[in-house]
């Protein structure tokens, strides 16, 4: 028997609710890859689905939340793993679609895993999580389209947030200028610490303005928030110059003009980490294990167990949950 985080639904209202109960490995669902799961962690996807709602993202209850998890293979029946190796999983809809990470075991197929890169344990992996991975991603992407150190500084927005915290703390280490958009305060001596040169408060950017053009001022930017800040964004940024888009917090709108496409060459970048091909998922972990500075990523870290996730739930839906959470499911 294992501890897991079930979702139960109540037939008469509709809506379900998140307790702490015990399961054994027959109430798992199908899996080529049985893993003794040590990490999870909580994303925006994961307070919606511990929500009454499910937040349109649940199929069928009983269900186990937890979109990414690390631990240990302790069987296969696929020969690309074997008992002892260490994996992190991240996106295919796992926690959503299928039985997730807030357990303290989970079947998976093996294409959905990942080997753990050299340099990473299962808890940094888990610091880095769905929000890191996305983050180094969107990196990647703006490298893949030219951005290089020197072209001036980019813009991340939702900085204090999973994404734009390691999003903060790579580019900086990586020798770029980093200007974080919050909407928090307070989080200011935060995103210095993660290297930050320039804090940019979120109601100087929030605004939809009528010229569809302004100066020109970022070399590059990560955007977790969409909606209006995007489409002013949009217009801001240098010729040439790419935006990775990784998130909708501000919205799934945008009232934004094509005239940044067409008389500025900026490129508008889609970031989706949950059907990344295997290849590029390796390439990404291959990187925060070298480009993300662990100190910066510990000083991130919030640690919780399963029966704190409810409450968590709630609150990353909020906007009150800053940096990462790494859930020992152990604990």
């Amino acid at each position: 028997m294992f501890n897991a985080l079930v979702m139960d639904k109540d037939e008469d209202s509709g809506l379900a609710s998140a307790s702490v109960k015990q399961l054994s490995e027959s109430d798992l669902p199908h899996g080529e890859v049985t893993i003794a799961v040590e990490y999870s962690t909580v994303n925006y996807k994961d307070g919606l689905c511990m929500s009454p709602k499910g937040g349109g993202l649940v199929r069928s209850y009983p269900h186990v939340p937890g979109v990414d998890y690390s631990g240990t293979v302790e069987a296969s029946s696929d020969d690309r793993y074997k008992p002892g190796d260490k994996v992190v999983l991240t996106g295919w809809r796992v926690g959503e679609a299928h039985w997730g990470g807030y357990s303290q075991k989970a079947n998976a197929l093996a294409d959905w895993l990942v080997p753990l890169p050299e340099g990473l344990d299962t808890r940094q992996a888990m610091a880095v999580g769905t929000a890191g991975f996305t983050a180094m991603l969107a990196v990647m992407a703006l490298e893949d389209h030219g951005l290089e150190p020197g072209h001036g500084p980019v813009l991340v927005t939702g900085a204090a947030g999973g994404v734009g915290s390691v999003a903060t703390a790579i580019l900086a280490n990586l020798g770029y200028e980093v200007a974080a958009v919050t909407g928090r305060p307070e989080a200011g001596d935060y995103l210095k610490s993660l290297g930050a040169t320039t804090i940019v408060p979120r109601e100087d950017i929030n605004e939809t303005v009528k010229r569809p053009l302004e100066s020109e001022t970022w070399a590059g930017c990560i955007d977790a928030v969409g909606g209006e800040i995007l489409a002013r964004v949009l217009g801001q940024m240098k010729y040439g110059a790419s935006v990775a888009a990784v998130g909708l917090a501000g919205g799934a709108g945008l009232p934004a003009s094509v005239i940044p496409f067409l008389l500025r060459g900026v490129n508008l970048l889609g970031i989706d980490s949950v059907m990344q091909p295997y290849a590029n998922r390796v390439r990404a972990w291959q990187r925060v294990a070298t480009d993300l500075p662990m100190d910066k990523l510990e000083a991130m870290v919030h640690p919780a167990t399963l029966g704190d996730l409810p409450q968590l739930g709630a609150d990353i839906l909020k906007g009150q949950v800053k940096g990462r959470v790494v859930v020992d499911v152990n604990a």
